[in-house]
């Protein structure tokens, strides 16, 4: 699982059938406190979430088929899986 904020949608007039009705978010990974890590990538929608979301992104093909319900049909890598509402860690001292 990948922590990430939503950072913008991808609009397309021409998707191969298996994609129609799905919504592509670009994704930023981010640290707990925030900060971006890494490269921004794409990401299938499976939870609604929307720009300036932080959510927690499946990243592993079969896993990410699998919360969309559709194991066999199409080729998928990255998926949302769900919205983040708060994040807290413990310090040690």
């Amino acid at each position: 699982m990948i922590l990430a904020k939503i950072i913008g949608d991808v609009v397309s007039d021409h998707k191969i059938d298996d994609y129609a009705g799905l919504k592509m978010l670009i994704v930023q990974p981010i640290d707990p406190d925030g900060t971006p890590k890494g490269k921004t990538f794409l990401a299938v929608d499976g939870v609604q979430a929307g720009v300036g979301d932080t959510v927690l992104i499946m990243d592993e093909g079969g896993s990410a088929r699998m919360l969309l319900e559709e194991p066999d049909i199409f080729t998928i890598r990255a998926v949302v899986a769900g919205i983040v509402d708060q994040i807290s860690m413990e310090t040690e001292e």
